[in-house]
């Protein structure tokens, strides 16, 4: 039951971070990526720093350590995304950055020592092919120096999905919520500084989609995240997650207007299939069908 439960919470973040493509392009409208950053990280953490006030006295250097890494982690690979999207294009840099999928299952097993499972690298598999369709539309060329950045930030976005699997059991889901979102504010500011950005717009219009990267994108995504990741393993998580590609293109093409391609339609298909490949594991069905056989 809580399994079913953590695809389900996954399901939700996929949606946010799907529907969040469209609101980083609006945002893109009044701020420089590095501002993106800095203003959705201080949001969310401003807020889990209020809501948790009374809890202070329980993080330690060893808590802060690790939620620190995990901060590091995230920003780095949203850093190299960010620099790589200036040298290749959007969809090469969406299809790339969700190879993620099938770094995940190698992580844990050189790290963990967990067996490499058929149906887990055949359906991240499937659901990459799926991706690919979604994202680079038939038009595939040589790798150039951004898409060797964002290839880097697939990465850093399977080991931050691997970490938040691996400290689940020893951080609460506030402390490394707050201990990361506040490591990646503190970072992108530095980099807000370092590029001479330090001047905002402030105007409702312009406000107004980093409100919804800060609150549901990172605040809320990122704590559902967490929380569903005690429930489920990161390869799990990894392949769930890699749905904001479909959501990301149904709310492109409902709020953008963006054209329905039958790349599109075959892309989503393949990344369902990916999903039900791992979710409902066939090999394991097919075994309990012939034990019921047996027994009838």
């Amino acid at each position: 039951m809580k399994r079913y439960l953590g695809t389900m919470l996954l399901l939700i973040v996929a949606i946010i971070w799907g529907t969040g493509f469209v609101a980083s392009a609006l945002a893109l409208d009044n701020y420089t990526p590095f501002q993106i950053l800095a203003l959705r990280f201080s949001l969310a953490f401003v807020i889990l720093l209020g809501m948790n006030l009374n809890k202070l006295s329980q993080l330690t250097w060893q808590k802060m350590r690790k939620g620190g890494w995990m901060g590091v982690t995230l920003f780095l690979a949203f850093a190299f995304q960010t620099i790589g999207l200036q040298y290749t294009t959007t969809s090469k840099n969406a299809f790339l950055t969700a190879t993620n999928i099938v770094i995940i299952p190698f992580l844990t097993w050189f790290v963990l020592k967990r067996p490499l499972s058929w149906n887990a690298i055949i359906g991240a598999s499937i659901t990459l092919g799926g991706i690919g369709l979604l994202s680079l539309d038939g038009a595939v060329s040589g790798l150039n120096f951004g898409d060797v950045l964002t290839l880097i930030c697939a990465v850093l976005f399977a080991l931050q999905i691997f970490l938040t699997e691996y400290y689940a059991e020893e951080l609460a889901t506030w402390e490394i919520m707050l201990l990361q979102m506040g490591t990646a504010a503190l970072l992108s500011w530095a980099m807000v500084l370092f590029e001479g950005e330090a001047q905002l717009n402030l105007s409702i219009s312009a406000i107004s989609p980093i409100m919804y990267l800060g609150l549901f994108s990172t605040l809320v995504a990122f704590g559902l995240q967490t929380y569903a990741q005690k429930f489920t393993t990161s390869n799990q998580a990894s392949l769930i997650l890699s749905t904001e590609a479909f959501f990301g293109m149904v709310a492109a093409v409902i709020i953008l207007k963006e054209a329905l391609t039958i790349n599109l339609l075959i892309g989503a298909a393949l990344i369902f299939c990916g999903i039900l490949m791992v979710e409902l594991n066939p090999s394991k069905l097919f075994n309990n069908m012939k034990k019921l056989e047996k027994e009838l």
